[in-house]
């Protein structure tokens, strides 16, 4: 048993994806980047479709990093289909553990610790004057990605930084399967500041090993109260 472990230790680490620039922006373009990208990791439905012309629009307007990879993207939707592009969807991120849109997954996976972690995130939304009512999580990353566009709040800028592991693990996951919603990821992770070296040493474990595994059961989010939506309506100014 202990050769096994061994052998174990000295297990060639898996290479971290390209390590992208960061860009300075003003923080009026980096809101557009972040509510362009929440809408377009949100689920595709009719009105996501409806909503295209106007995003294309919006994203030709940022700096070319951002909008090539935006427009990329878009027209892979439009090309797809929505029946294709769903079905892409729910087989990209609701079937693959290093691809979940839920932040504190990464961290804790679904373990007890994630009770915690979701009620930092609320009183995050509470700490900005915002409040939180919503279907999903409240560590949804396009729920964050909106906050972070509208509030214009420090308080959303950290919340982003302490979960910046998981959003690289994402763009790694989805980079290795050649996932058009990696160009999307790409443009949050542009838009943050350079990754520091104990993020980055956290990022390779996560590559490597994957969000925690313990299973337990989050009856707990039955037990939280309810908050005025923070709405994905899709308007830009």
């Amino acid at each position: 048993m202990s050769g096994r472990r061994a052998a174990a230790r000295v297990t060639p680490l898996r290479a971290l994806p390209e390590e992208l620039p960061s860009l300075r922006l003003e923080p009026d373009v980096r809101a557009r980047a972040h509510m362009i990208a929440s809408l377009l990791l949100d689920y595709p439905d009719e009105p996501w479709f409806e909503r295209l012309p106007a995003l294309r629009h919006h994203a030709a307007a940022l700096p070319v990093p951002l909008a090539d990879p935006l427009a990329q993207f878009l027209t892979a939707a439009a090309d797809a289909g929505a029946t294709e592009w769903q079905r892409r969807y729910v087989t990209t991120f609701d079937l693959k553990r290093k691809c979940s849109l839920y932040l504190s997954y990464y961290a804790t996976g679904d373990t007890r610790r994630r009770g915690v972690a979701l009620v930092t995130f609320l009183e995050a939304y509470r700490a900005a004057g915002w409040e939180f009512d919503a279907d999903d999580l409240p560590d949804y990353l396009p729920a964050v990605l909106e906050f972070s566009a509208r509030s214009g709040s420090d308080i959303a800028d950290a919340l982003i930084a302490s979960h910046r592991e998981g959003i690289e693990v994402l763009r790694a996951a989805l980079e290795s399967m050649d996932s058009p919603w990696a160009l999307v990821v790409r443009t949050i992770t542009l838009s943050l500041p350079a990754i520091d070296d104990r993020t980055r040493e956290r990022f390779q474990e996560l590559v490597n090993e994957g969000p925690p595994t313990e299973t337990v059961g989050l009856s707990f989010l039955g037990n939280l109260p309810a908050f005025t939506p923070v709405s994905q309506s899709g308007a830009l100014s």
